[in-house]
Parts: C-alpha cells; sequence; structure tokens
C-alpha cells in the first residue's frame, strides 16, 4: 500500500511523462487512494489525458477531476464553428452513425444526443469530437439500444469474455444481467483492469446499461 505521498508523487511523474499532458499548471492531492487533480489546463484534449494519465496510475483507486480548461485565445471558436466541425468529425468517423446522432453547442461545451446499437460507437462519437479545437467538455447522451436477449445468456457471454482476458481475475468478479442492465461487482487490482472489465460487458450483445460497481483494491 503507498503512503498518499508516495502516490501523489507518482501521479506527479507519470503526467510529466506523458507527452500530450503539460502538467505545469495542474495540482495533484492524493488521500487514501483518492487522486484530486486541480489547475488549468489549455484543452478538453488535455483534461481528458490528464485524467487518464492519473487512473492508470498503480494505487489510484478513483480520481477528482477539479481541472478548468482555460483556453488560449488561439483555441476560441465561435460556438458555430465548434458545431460545424463536430458535425464533420462525426460524418468522417467511419465507426459513429452520424445520422442518429444530434449536436448541441453551448459556450464550448458539446453536447451529444441519440441512440446507438453498441457502447464502441457511443465511445467513439465522444472520442471524436474531444480533441476539436475550442471545446471546453462533452456531456454524452446518446443511449444504447440493442434488441434485447435473456439475462442468462448475457450473464454467460460476458463471464465467458472476463475468462478469456489475460489481464482480468474473472473469480473476482460478479455479473448481474437484467432487462439490459448490467451490474458488475468485486474487486480488481489496478483501474486499468476496472476499465477492461467494463468494456467486456459493455461488448455482449443486449446490453444497454452498464452499473460498475468493482472497487480497485491492492
Amino acid at each position: 500500500m503507498k503512503t498518499d505521498m508516495q502516490l501523489q508523487r507518482d501521479v506527479i511523474e507519470e503526467l510529466a511523462w506523458q507527452p500530450n499532458v503539460r502538467e505545469t499548471e495542474i495540482g495533484v492531492a492524493a488521500r487514501n487512494g483518492v487522486v484530486t487533480l486541480s489547475g488549468f489546463v489549455d484543452s478538453y484534449a488535455q483534461k481528458y489525458a490528464a485524467v487518464k494519465s492519473a487512473e492508470h496510475v498503480h494505487g489510484v483507486r478513483a480520481v477528482a477531476d477539479d481541472l478548468t480548461v482555460r483556453l488560449p485565445k488561439s483555441f476560441m471558436r465561435s460556438d458555430t464553428d465548434i458545431a460545424h466541425a463536430a458535425v464533420s468529425a462525426l460524418k468522417w468517423d467511419v465507426e459513429v452513425p452520424d445520422t442518429r446522432i444530434q449536436v448541441l453547442v453551448d459556450d464550448g461545451w458539446v453536447s451529444l444526443d441519440g441512440a446507438v446499437d453498441w457502447q464502441f460507437q457511443r465511445a467513439a462519437a465522444e472520442k471524436a469530437v474531444r480533441y476539436l479545437t475550442g471545446v471546453k467538455g462533452v456531456i454524452n447522451r446518446i443511449s444504447v439500444q440493442q434488441p434485447k436477449i435473456s439475462a442468462y445468456e448475457v450473464n454467460q457471454r460476458i463471464e465467458e469474455a472476463l475468462k478469456r482476458s489475460a489481464a482480468i481475475e474473472a473469480d473476482r468478479i460478479s455479473v448481474e444481467a437484467r432487462n439490459g442492465k448490467v451490474t458488475l461487482r468485486g474487486t480488481v487490482r489496478s483501474w486499468a483492469e476496472r476499465e477492461d472489465a467494463e468494456r467486456a460487458a459493455w461488448a455482449a450483445p443486449g446490453v444497454s446499461e452498464v452499473d460498475d460497481e468493482i472497487a480497485v483494491a491492492f
């Protein structure tokens, strides 16, 4: 178990190590495995990268994101320009069913609405607009709507996927499926392992919602 000071140091070093994160204006605090990031970044892409970098440090149980996007003048765009860029980005992404997604931009914040068949399409839509110049944040309200299959079959497929994964100790995770909603419980050794388990659940047909209650324990 790392001390708070060790964990803080490791997160700071990880942020400095990542070439896509400018860590000079990011403050890091750690307490009982919870890391808080504060300060200013110059794009939403920077904010996202900083949070993901912190999540993947060994010993981190959760990340509190208090970062604020403060755009340099050269990065500023009107909401109209951002909306046009977002629509084009969605249209050019082969994984995004762009005709089923609506875009709203308000003060640099991009909201995505609509319905898709798979979680990877929902994630791809968010990724397509995340790195656009002028974006301060993304609100993803896209829902996943798949044909219903039996809860037993959903359970079986997810459990089999977890067992196939070399990175996951499947016997430490329980799966409960009901009416398209999957609940994951148990413990894993890292945040990355937790994300792998959640991705495995989303990949099963018939899943429209995943409640990830897995704890990170060391």
